[in-house]
């Protein structure tokens, strides 16, 4: 089925066109019908599936009929990346509609987003603290207000938005669409889609698996060696786009720094960071001048980049949510991509979590040629206790040179161990 059988206008099959889609993704091609009738929506899915254009497309469809210069659509957003992101993709859809999009979010001066409130668009994506303070000053008109989505809803609710999305939903017309889309439905979540959704059609489309088109595996390591293995995982990619995950703001930025020191373009995306140098990175990431990224969950929620070939978790998740969430990020637009989660025995418990969330063991590897008995900097002693692989013959064909040469992990990992490592005393999934 190709998006033809939506019968959209030919304004927006031109947009469609413009983006290469060719055939709907499962969440599109179960979402649009319903959305495009007017019913509100629950729509659960994970990262990479495409939902964005699920909602965007109906969207651009109603609103292309109606008044203009008036705000008719609300998408409510948890970060400020990913309500940009959103607003590119209304854009790019919606290129010979006329309709226009503006995105609202903090770190940003509130002036020039209050002019554009008050100006000609129809569309408006916000993250919900500031869109707060634009109601509160009376420069958020919802009178018009005709479709709310509110995305990423999980991390909304994980980030502690929901009470301001509860002020929001107060403000706006008891009339409307509402579209709800999620990863994830905690407890809390099930009981604000019950208050704001009337008789919704549920689409649910394989939201808790991984991305079919990634690789995964993990990667045993000892702390000390964690910036060594990633720095020698980078150089044998070959890759020109790889995204790094740290579990917190000061660990992001200390681990890019090591991959900038050692070669490689880099940089951080972490909450601290100002939005003009967010803005910075990300545009540097996706035009391909930045080659490694290094991001916590938070301030990685709206990445959309096609052409992310790794990704690699410095840190392993606290959830098996989030670790779907990441390698999400990979894998995307039906090309193939590979997850790589660098794992210590203290993370024992929570990879038995995923594996049985996934329904299957994840492969453990090691690294040919990689001294796994280093010991810590400065320390001039091996560790006896680390895992350390056999010599091995074979080598991984090279895929692309980074700055030191280099090729990829071997897919079957390193020869036989010495000592007892920690990964052969797992339990398998249930």
């Amino acid at each position: 089925m190709g998006f033809s059988a939506f019968n959209f206008s030919p304004t927006i099959m031109a947009g469609v066109r413009g983006q290469n889609y060719t055939e709907p993704t499962p969440i599109q091609a179960e979402a649009i019908p319903p959305v495009l009738e007017g019913r509100d929506v629950l729509g659960l899915a994970q990262t990479g599936t495409g939902k964005t254009a699920a909602f965007a497309l109906p969207i651009l469809q109603r609103l292309s009929a109606g008044p203009r210069g008036v705000i008719r659509a609300l998408i409510v957003a948890p970060t400020r990346e990913l309500a940009e992101q959103i607003r590119a993709n209304f854009a790019a859809l919606g290129q010979h509609t006329g309709l226009r999009a503006i995105a609202v979010y903090g770190g940003v001066s509130a002036g020039a987003q209050a002019h554009g409130l008050k100006g000609r668009a129809e569309i408006v994506v916000a993250c919900p603290g500031r869109l707060l303070d634009h109601m509160g000053q009376g420069n958020f008109n919802a009178k018009n207000v005709e479709v709310l989505v509110l995305d990423e809803a999980d991390q909304m609710f994980d980030m502690g938005f929901l009470p301001d999305v509860r002020k929001i939903l107060a403000r706006l017309p008891a009339t409307r669409q509402t579209l709800l889309f999620s990863a994830t439905m905690p407890d809390a979540l099930r009981g604000l889609a019950h208050e704001c959704l009337r008789n919704p059609v549920t689409v649910q489309v394989k939201h808790t698996e991984a991305v079919a088109t990634v690789t995964h595996a993990l990667y045993p390591v000892v702390e000390h060696l964690k910036t060594p293995l990633l720095l020698e995982l980078i150089r044998r990619a070959g890759s020109e786009s790889i995204l790094v995950f740290t579990k917190t703001k000061h660990r992001a930025k200390r681990v890019a720094e090591k991959v900038k020191n050692a070669g490689w373009s880099a940089t951080d995306l972490q909450g601290n960071l100002s939005q003009n140098r967010r803005k910075a990175a990300m545009d540097g990431f996706r035009s391909g001048k930045i080659h490694v990224l290094v991001a916590t969950d938070i301030a990685a929620r709206g990445i959309d980049v096609s052409q992310i070939t790794h990704v690699i978790n410095y840190d392993i998740t606290d959830t098996p949510e989030a670790y779907v969430h990441r390698i999400g990020r990979t894998g995307r637009a039906a090309k193939t991509g590979d997850a790589y989660t660098l794992v210590t025995a203290n993370d024992e418990d929570m990879i038995r979590v995923i594996e049985r969330k996934l329904g299957k063991t994840i492969e453990r590897r090691t690294l040919e040629n990689f001294d796994y008995r280093a010991g810590p900097p400065n320390s001039g002693q091996k560790n006896p206790g680390a895992h350390h692989p056999a010599p091995s013959h074979g080598h991984a064909p090279a895929h692309g040179q980074p700055p030191h040469g280099g090729q990829r992990p071997a897919n079957a990992g390193g020869g036989p161990s010495s000592g007892r490592p920690f990964w052969r005393r797992r339990r398998r999934p249930r």
